[in-house]
């Protein structure tokens, strides 16, 4: 019984401190193919093989019920601590090359999110991409900016020249 309240309060706490949650089917995958799936969100991620009840008990105690229907079969967490697009996007891939997984749906920003929707977050640029694509929009602003403020002056020193030249010719 105290197992069951440990492993509840570890789910709970997962629960609470990640930025996304994505629950999928794993059934008939193997041990080498989860391993794999493991690696390749580690970096943003921690997936874990969950017993339904004692998840639907840490879900419902994190006040999270998007997930009360869905936890039947075979089910695993992705707990996402990094960035919820590239796991997403992992997800995706990995159920591509392996059909036997299957995202059921999420929990992001504290809104139940359908299995295409957490299709759509991974239809999504990465953070990187994003911020790169917002440097240069800012960076074109500035430029564009600063063309503005120079116009004026460089126009009242062709006039001031050509005033100058006008005086001298006269």
């Amino acid at each position: 019984m105290a197992n069951k309240e440990a492993i509840v309060a570890e789910l709970t706490e997962s629960f609470r401190s990640s930025n996304a949650v994505v629950l999928t089917e794993y059934r008939g995958l193997t041990v080498a193919q989860l391993k794999q799936l493991r690696t390749s969100i580690s970096e943003h991620a921690s997936y874990a093989v969950v017993k339904n009840t004692l998840t639907k008990i840490a879900a419902n105690e994190a006040g999270i019920t998007a997930f009360d229907d869905q936890l039947v079969g075979p089910s695993a967490m992705a707990f996402v601590h990094g960035d919820t697009v590239a796991v997403a996007k992992a997800l995706r891939d990995f159920s591509k090359a392996n059909p036997l997984l299957v995202v059921k749906g999420g929990y992001f920003d504290g809104a139940p999110l359908t299995a295409a929707e957490v299709g759509k977050l991974a239809d999504l640029e990465s953070r990187e991409v994003l911020l790169a694509k917002l440097a240069g929009a800012f960076k074109a602003s500035l430029f564009g900016a600063a063309y503005m403020f120079n116009a004026p002056l460089s126009k009242a020193v062709r006039t001031v020249d050509a005033l100058r030249a006008q005086k001298e010719s006269a």
